[in-house]
């Protein structure tokens, strides 16, 4: 491996949006910092199966539902 070209390896404190944490290794910071998530898998429909919402941009939901009436989707 060629030298001086890798980033610092260190600890840091990684605090979750429920108020949790945890100590992990990360090029990110600097050794103890402390990482504060915004969106964590505790949170984010992603992970926690969240409400989908059909968004209608313009009447476009409204517009396609109206010309494939007959169709029986």
């Amino acid at each position: 491996m060629k030298k001086d070209i890798h980033p610092e390896y260190h600890m840091i404190e990684v605090k979750m949006t429920d108020g949790t944490t945890f100590r992990t290794r990360s090029t990110w910071g600097k050794e103890g910092d402390v990482l504060t998530l915004d969106i964590d898998p505790t949170v984010h429909p992603a992970w926690t199966g969240g409400n989908q919402r059909l968004m209608d941009a313009g009447g476009r939901v409204s517009k396609f539902k109206k010309k494939f009436a007959g169709l029986d989707f």
